[in-house]
């Protein structure tokens, strides 16, 4: 599902077809995406080689898809698992960061609420490791920081290229819609990547 190197793809096909016109609108977030294309094949290429394990994955786990027992305050169930398939745990960790760790909405077009926050990135890194940390492999363990970017940067590009196409993948419920949700991740990368070495700190710290 998660496979960045056809989601570039897709996204350059959709750059030189330009369907709907946009393209001469949005050359500063074409060239964000472009200007990053060494991101994609990095887990893809270590899932295919073998330094990588798939596992079932969920490929979908924003925030939205966890129900939560408001009395007990905790997670009861995970939901829309038509995406299950083998995958990296990475991805679904990286997927949880994108939606968890991001103080606006995925769509805010207020860029100054967006932010990445580390303190609830801490908190997840936490609870997560606590569950899974002892069956992670190493290769998992040193990319699950990177794996918050990776996701970060392959939805933003998706929202980018329906942008392009016309808006015919995402439902949108206003004009620019996908650009808006496009533009909140690029900016959520940007503040990974300003953060990168502190995340990596944390899910060391959180290893021991």
């Amino acid at each position: 599902f998660h496979n960045t190197r056809v989601r570039y793809e897709n996204f350059l096909k959709a750059i030189e077809e330009n369907k709907a016109g946009r393209r001469e609108s949005v050359g500063d977030e074409i060239r964000f995406f472009m200007e990053r294309k060494e991101y994609c094949g990095k887990i893809v290429d270590m899932l295919s080689n073998g330094q990588m394990p798939l596992r079932v994955t969920h490929n979908d786990t924003k925030l939205n898809n966890v129900l939560i027992n408001i009395e007990e305050m905790k997670a009861s169930t995970v939901i829309d698992l038509d995406t299950v398939m083998p995958g990296s745990i990475v991805y679904d960790f990286g997927d949880s960061i994108r939606s968890g760790a991001n103080t606006g909405a995925e769509d805010e077009k207020d860029l100054d609420k967006v932010r990445f926050s580390l303190e609830l990135f801490e908190s997840y890194v936490k609870g997560f490791l606590k569950e899974v940390g002892e069956r992670l492999t190493e290769s998992e363990k040193e990319n699950l920081a990177f794996g918050a970017i990776i996701m970060t940067y392959e939805c933003g590009m998706r929202f980018l290229t329906d942008h392009l196409n016309g808006d015919v993948y995402f439902r949108i419920h206003r004009e620019n819609h996908n650009l808006d949700r496009a533009r909140t991740q690029m900016k959520m990368v940007t503040e990974m990547e300003g953060q990168f070495e502190r995340m990596k700190e944390i899910v060391k710290d959180n290893l021991r």
